[in-house]
């Protein structure tokens, strides 16, 4: 008997037809959100699901779920499923690492780009007809360009976002956790400081730590306040690394230049203040949005969910403890 599937959000035509290979599919193609409701009721006789990060995968919904025995999220962050819980079913949870990680990149590096020379800010006067000649002193912004870059985070996203500043010749700090190897640090032209070092001596701030109680809120006042006034902030990352409210305070008050923004607390409902902000670009969570890269990332969760109800190990795995269970 083939296994059951759920597929809860819209994916590509080849991801359906991979699964349809080797399992029997259940597939929200219309792509809006299941209320948890209608989740728990779809997921009740399934033995897997793919799901992305809007669906909450909680200790609730898998008690309802006897036969559940993967969660393949697209996504590499894993925040809206609850691993210990899984791995006390002995269920196994996925992500999908590596093939998002250029994609991600970029992103941070547009929003850098975009809020060092006031992109929002001049198209939207351009598109305005308020643009009636050249000026010197028009629209100045700041320079990326042998400016120094502090990462917060130095995983596989932040050591591509290193590698590309060396084509705009800046200098690169970086904080994490534990520091990556000497070799890494050699190649990327990068070395560890402090939190506190990073931020006071960064003209741009990238942060690229997964959303944990660990990192929730690590920027706030408190950081914002140690940073140069001419600095800007990156978050494409995950909402709730940064304190909103303590940003838009600190864009408002000058205590640094401006933000480039792809992720918010609660979104998709941010706070509406920022709204009213000219000195920051705002995007909705896009970080991995190209064609190619969501393309994988769908495939690979199918892959993950299909190794494991065949009954193999899943190349991405994120709860081995789940096999021991």
């Amino acid at each position: 008997m083939r296994p059951k599937i759920l597929v809860t959000r819209e994916v590509f035509d080849e991801t359906l037809e991979y699964l349809r290979e080797h399992c029997d599919v259940d597939a929200n193609q219309e792509d809006m959100a299941l209320a948890p409701d209608a989740l728990m009721k779809r997921l009740a006789d399934k033995e897997g699901v793919i799901c992305s990060l809007t669906d909450r995968i909680d200790a609730a919904l898998l008690e309802r779920c006897p036969k559940l025995k993967v969660v393949a999220n697209i996504a590499v962050g894993y925040n809206n499923i609850d691993v210990p819980a899984c791995s006390a079913r002995g269920i196994m949870a996925t992500n999908t690492p590596g093939v998002l990680d250029d994609s991600t990149a970029d992103l941070a590096w547009t929003l850098m780009l975009g809020a060092a020379r006031r992109i929002t800010e001049v198209e939207r006067y351009v598109r305005n007809g308020e643009w009636k000649g050249w000026r010197l002193k028009q629209w100045l912004g700041i320079d990326v360009h042998h400016a120094t870059l502090g990462i917060i985070g130095m995983g596989r996203i932040g050591q591509a976002i290193a590698r590309r500043a060396a084509g705009f010749d800046m200098r690169v700090l970086y904080h994490n956790r534990k520091r990556v190897d000497e070799e890494i640090e050699r190649k990327l032209n990068t070395r560890w400081v402090s939190l506190d070092e990073l931020l006071g001596k960064s003209d741009f701030v990238v942060l690229q730590v997964p959303y944990s109680p660990e990192t929730h809120h690590l920027i706030g006042a408190a950081q914002l306040s140690k940073m140069k006034r001419n600095a800007i902030l990156i978050n494409s990352t995950r909402g709730g690394v940064v304190d909103d409210q303590a940003l838009i305070s600190a864009l408002r008050n000058g205590t640094i230049r401006a933000a480039g923004l792809d992720v918010f607390e609660n979104e998709p409902k941010l706070n509406p203040a920022f709204l009213d902000l000219d000195n920051v670009v705002l995007a909705p969570h896009i970080g991995s949005s190209t064609e190619a890269t969501r393309c994988a990332m769908a495939m690979t969760a199918a892959k993950n969910a299909v190794a494991v109800l065949i009954g193999s190990t899943p190349p991405n795995l994120i709860n081995a403890e789940a096999i021991r269970s």
